[in-house]
């Protein structure tokens, strides 16, 4: 009889450990569902472009790379009129509007207002492109603080009306860029273009050089 007891004894013990193990396991449960509910959705992380070795950054940090390449990005789309510069270029201010600051977008709405009263966007043909050679430089971007930079973007223009060049040009353009970390949805990169830093230089570059000192002069251009 003894025996009995003692073995219904152990049964009962167990049971009870292992109740005890399954409560353990829910609140394990209960508190990863929480952590993983209350986890950001979208976390932008910037690489280096080398990830051959490791690297350690602040998450925060842009690295200006990254810069670079969302400053000659989107100002290439905004200058970029495959059919009708007229209806290209607005298009354009309105597609890429949550890359621009503000300010930015009404100095390009001006701009726009201006070509379209000097005759020079209906029917042009516009295309614009890194010079080889010219890309990503030590000094390409200079960094202000941890929220502002001033990228240097070295790039070639070609203009078309009815087929007929009309324009081809180098232009060295001064770009500021801000950090706006403000609407993730239609802005992933979480910065934003403020349009000329400077008034930019038409450039004296020689076909086919592709070194990395090009010739600026003090002219202003429109371009």
């Amino acid at each position: 009889m003894s025996r009995f007891r003692h073995a219904q004894s152990a049964r009962d013990a167990h049971i009870l450990t292992l109740r005890a193990i399954v409560a353990v396991l829910l609140l394990l449960c209960g508190g990863m569902w929480w952590g993983w509910k209350s986890a950001p959705q979208d976390l932008t992380i910037h690489n280096p472009p080398d990830l051959r070795s490791g690297s350690t950054r602040k998450w925060w940090e842009v690295p200006p790379s990254s810069v670079y390449s969302f400053a000659f990005y989107i100002w290439q789309q905004l200058n970029r009129w495959p059919a009708n510069g007229e209806v290209d270029y607005k298009r354009n201010l309105h597609s890429y509007s949550a890359y621009l600051t503000p300010q930015c977008q009404v100095s390009l709405e001006n701009d726009y207002t201006a070509r379209q009263r000097r005759q020079e966007l209906k029917g042009r043909v516009r295309g614009m492109y890194e010079i080889p050679g010219r890309g990503l430089r030590k000094d390409a971007v200079t960094i202000l603080d941890r929220d502002h930079w001033v990228v240097t973007l070295d790039l070639a223009i070609d203009e078309h009306y009815a087929g007929t060049p009309v324009r081809d040009v180098y232009v060295r353009y001064p770009l500021r860029v801000v950090r706006a970390d403000v609407d993730p949805e239609r802005n992933p990169w979480g910065l934003q273009l403020d349009c000329l830093a400077d008034t930019p230089q038409r450039l004296s570059v020689p076909r086919g050089d592709t070194g990395d000192n090009p010739t600026g002069n003090a002219d202003s251009t429109e371009e």
